[in-house]
């Protein structure tokens, strides 16, 4: 019977009140506040950045609506001719996507050049594995040139430009090396 007296009490009633009342308004301020800090529904259009030089694209982000955007260099690796050097080829987010303000846009530059990467032995390897080998790394095969040798299309030399070059010589990516093959006659 206490305990019941007890639950029934003006006090214990009183308290639950003010319990329940601190509640809801921690609630009511907990969202409230959390709408401002986050910047609930205070979106801008991220703009289209590809085909714009490093430089312009600063400046174009700098004079939009979306100036407290930040540009971040992801990667410059991956050369590409159609692109001029230093240009955006690929952003994230897309464009026309909305963000909130002072998010980050990711780009991929195109780099100044091809990176330089060492020839691989395709010295005594036939011709169809030397291509393969070739192109997977990033060179393209150029002139095939045929001398008097027993091993038919088999690699005797690598030329770059008329010249002699030896497995392992640094060369640009997409460079043309000329093979020099046995044409299978003595």
């Amino acid at each position: 019977m206490k305990i019941l007296k007890f639950f029934l009490s003006k006090t214990f009633l009183k308290n639950i009140f003010y319990i329940a009342l601190t509640t809801l308004v921690s609630i009511f301020f907990s969202f409230f506040i959390l709408k401002l800090v986050t910047q609930h529904n205070c979106y801008i259009e991220v703009p289209n950045l590809v085909g714009f030089e490093i430089s312009k694209a600063n400046r174009f982000i700098e004079l939009s609506e979306a100036r407290s955007l930040k540009i971040h260099v992801l990667d410059s690796a991956k050369f590409n001719p159609d692109y001029p050097p230093l240009t955006i080829m690929e952003q994230f987010p897309t464009a026309k996507k909305e963000v909130k303000k002072g998010r980050k846009v990711y780009i991929t530059l195109n780099p100044v050049g091809f990176k330089k990467i060492k020839v691989p032995n395709v010295i005594q390897i036939t011709l169809r594995n030397a291509e393969t080998l070739l192109n997977a790394v990033g060179f393209e095969v150029g002139e095939l040139i045929y001398r008097d040798n027993i091993g038919k299309d088999m690699v005797l030399e690598m030329r770059l430009e008329g010249k002699k070059i030896q497995p392992g010589y640094t060369l640009q990516q997409r460079k043309k090396i000329d093979l020099v093959l046995g044409n299978g006659k003595k």
